[in-house]
């Protein structure tokens, strides 16, 4: 197994869900979703927590994770970027002599990750020698076709797309929010997650769900009970 550090993120603030991070998802704490799925992988020397929270960290730790250190206050407030931890935590454990030729950074509100996937990703960073691998999902409509808001009347995004037929326009994707598997040298080097060598894991949109608020939540659970009737 290469030497490879697993990054939960999990910090104790959130304005839009309180406790987000430890709020039941269909029966237990979100964040263990999260763990599980990192521990069961197989990819990771290592699982840690990078939390401001000692809540947080003694359920994490009660799970098998690590909480080597607290994340500092520098990055633990609404404007700190998943990029700042990761590079904190990095160097944290450069501070006691630990190095990692690979990371992952897994949010801790991304209950839809299995270790299949990530153990798809880190092969897909090994074989391809790429600087990153992250999951992507394909927006539903394409965007081509997308309105905007003017002075409270519709208009078209691109209007020369207005009369193209749907299936003619090339397909865009976003951001899943669930995992980052980086190498650590170009990481550090460019403090992106993104690169010119990013390879896409492309999900289906059953597997993946934005939770920002409590609609959001409710269905995520929607989704993932649908998955687990399907198994």
């Amino acid at each position: 197994m290469k030497n490879c550090l697993a990054i939960i993120t999990a910090r104790g603030g959130s304005k839009r869900i309180p406790r987000k991070n430890m709020k039941s998802f269909l029966g237990k704490p979100i964040i263990q979703y999260s763990i599980e799925s990192a521990l069961s992988s197989g990819c990771f020397s290592e699982v840690m927590v990078s939390t401001d929270d000692n809540e947080i960290a003694d359920f994490s730790k009660s799970k098998g994770a690590t909480i080597p250190f607290l994340r500092s206050s520098g990055t633990s407030g609404d404007f700190s970027t998943t990029a700042d931890v990761i590079k904190e935590v990095l160097l944290q454990y450069k501070q006691i002599n630990k190095t990692f030729e690979y990371c992952c950074c897994i949010y801790p509100t991304a209950p839809f990750i299995t270790g299949d996937r990530l153990r798809t990703a880190f092969s897909m960073l090994k074989e391809k020698q790429a600087d990153s691998v992250v999951p992507v999902v394909r927006f539903g409509f394409p965007i081509f076709r997308s309105f905007k808001i003017e002075d409270g009347l519709v208009r078209m995004n691109w209007p020369e797309y207005m009369n193209s037929r749907s299936q003619d326009l090339p397909p865009a994707f976003h951001d899943c929010g669930q995992f980052y598997f980086l190498r650590v040298e170009k990481f550090l080097q460019t403090n992106r997650l993104f690169s010119d060598f990013t390879l896409p894991l492309e999900m289906p949109e059953s597997e993946v769900q934005d939770i920002d608020n409590e609609e959001d939540w409710k269905i995520a659970e929607i989704k993932y009970s649908f998955l687990l009737s399907k198994v």
